[in-house]
């Protein structure tokens, strides 16, 4: 039994030695040390030694275990060492090549001027208002003073849901929500997603974006509206940009208004894109109506307010000389590269 213990000594000796990879390694060590393995059938018949003998051979049978783990422990982190270093010559970065260009995405250009318009209306004491794209009738028209017969309710302009709910042809409902659930004085904008059954061509869209602003509180003029139109206008397309007001009829807002701007294209000379008449119509704007106050529970006797509300499309068109609307929606990254 000594004989076969030695040999077995020397046969893991040699098998681990040549041992290439942690796999061979681990066959190694189930061979000779497992449940199974050479040792443990050796040690097995130890039952049929003397009293005398059964001491020796089982010191023997511990020491060379003990050899063939040191030596397995010692492979181990030889091959670990090995491994380590085929991968750092695998993985070693050559500092002399060029780096990889990272493109970065950039924000959309209708999320550009939305911020512009946004950040202007809060440096002026506005607040962000918003309000659900899928509108109840009564905050689309009715509250609005479009009365059941008004054109623009025609099904041809309104995306109807039902008789009583349609898909948001303004934002002007939010306007509503909010004199409903707030005291003057009241200074909001409010953004978002319009929807409307037109035909999509390079001037019209069936969804596009409204900005809508209302002001309401005590001794509020058409002197007020008209200075904080301009000043917004002018901080958007420049001081040098002219401002004219022109006479108008919305149904929530008496007197009326559009305002235009001189053409950012020929600064007012008259050219294609404002065909020649050297100004472009930018915004709709006016006096808040005495009876959509009132239907709001503000009392119109007491209080006056004004309202506007633009495109966002047309904003952007007009900011960045964009010619055709369809190219906000049509996902081209040539096109949005540019911006």
């Amino acid at each position: 039994m000594k004989e076969k213990l030695e040999q077995i000594k020397t046969s893991a000796l040699d098998v681990l030695k040549s041992a290439a990879d942690i796999d061979a390694l681990e066959e190694a060590r189930i061979r000779f040390l497992g449940k199974k393995g050479e040792l443990t059938a050796v040690l097995k018949g130890m039952g049929q030694l003397s009293a005398e003998e059964r001491p020796k051979i089982g010191a023997l049978a511990n020491e060379i275990r003990s050899s063939i783990e040191n030596h397995i422990d010692t492979k181990k982190s030889e091959l670990a060492a090995k491994l380590e270093e085929a991968k750092l010559k695998a993985e070693v970065i050559d500092v002399t090549m060029p780096g990889k260009v990272q493109h970065t995405g950039e924000l959309h250009p209708l999320t550009k001027v939305m911020n512009n318009i946004k950040n202007t209306f809060i440096g002026m004491g506005f607040e962000i208002a918003e309000g659900p794209d899928v509108e109840l009738d009564y905050y689309n028209f009715e509250a609005l003073n479009i009365p059941p017969n008004h054109p623009a309710r025609d099904t041809q302009d309104t995306f109807y849901i039902n008789d009583n709910t349609v898909l948001r042809t303004q934002t002007s409902g939010i306007q509503i929500r909010v004199m409903e659930k707030t005291k003057p004085p009241i200074r909001i904008i409010a953004p978002g997603k319009v929807y409307r059954s037109d035909a999509l061509d390079a001037t019209h869209s069936p969804v596009f974006h409204q900005i809508e602003g209302l002001v309401v509180d005590k001794g509020v003029t058409m002197a007020d509206l008209k200075g904080t139109i301009e000043t917004f206008l002018k901080e958007l397309y420049g001081e040098s940009t002219k401002v004219r007001f022109r006479p108008h009829h919305f149904p929530f807002t008496e007197p009326s208004a559009e305002a235009d701007i001189s053409c950012f294209s020929c600064g007012g000379k008259g050219c294609s894109m404002c065909k020649g008449e050297g100004w472009i119509e930018i915004l709709g704007c006016g006096m808040v109506h005495p009876k959509v106050l009132a239907n709001c529970g503000i009392d119109p006797e007491v209080y006056s307010g004004f309202a506007f509300g633009m495109g966002l499309e047309r904003v952007a068109m007009g900011k960045y000389d964009i010619n055709d609307i369809r190219l906000f929606f049509e996902n081209d990254l040539r096109f949005l590269g540019q911006f």
